[in-house]
């Protein structure tokens, strides 16, 4: 009888721990990030914004400065165009590019959520029309590389006032922000 017991506890202590696993909720994965969710239109602002940009252009179409700027009351919207003015090639539809000063115009609506950007051509010629574009002058100076490249850097004097229409087909946006390779 006693055999019986101790068999009994024992068999009791053993599926003890079964009986209390039985009991825990099995772990639930991960959950999933929604990326429509990370950020919400109540993160938006809720007031129409608007940035004026006057800048200079090559003959390639890039900004290449940023001569004057009429900021809107939002310190992250501004920084936004400006980046974005920096980086932006202004051209013709025929894909030609007139060198001269533009008027870059960013309005922010609150109600569709999106920024509307418009291109005025303030002036043709009176720029630099050899100079280096904006993003690529920033993109040189986080990755300098030495060697003969740096006589390329070398500025152009400013050609004689005029407007100065490159009507020749410009090349791929692509090919033009490609790094030459360096001689070997």
């Amino acid at each position: 009888m006693r055999h019986l017991r101790t068999t009994a506890l024992l068999l009791t202590l053993a599926l003890a721990p079964a009986v209390t696993m039985a009991a825990t909720p099995a772990p639930k994965p991960p959950a999933r990030i929604d990326v429509t969710k990370i950020q919400p239109k109540a993160l938006l602002p809720k007031t129409k914004l608007h940035t004026e940009f006057t800048v200079e252009t090559n003959k390639l179409g890039q900004v290449t400065r940023i001569r004057k700027v009429a900021k809107s009351s939002s310190d992250s919207y501004n920084a936004q165009t400006y980046g974005n003015a920096l980086q932006t090639f202004i051209r013709t539809a025929e894909g030609t590019a007139i060198a001269g000063t533009y008027k870059l115009i960013y309005d922010y609506d609150p109600k569709t959520a999106k920024v509307k950007r418009e291109v005025e051509l303030v002036r043709a010629g009176g720029v630099n029309e050899n100079a280096r574009g904006a993003a690529l002058d920033m993109l040189s100076k986080a990755h300098p590389r030495p060697g003969p490249s740096a006589a390329a850097n070398v500025s152009v004097p400013a050609p004689a006032p005029g407007a100065s229409v490159n009507n020749a087909r410009l090349p791929d946006l692509n090919a033009i922000m490609k790094p030459t390779p360096s001689p070997h």
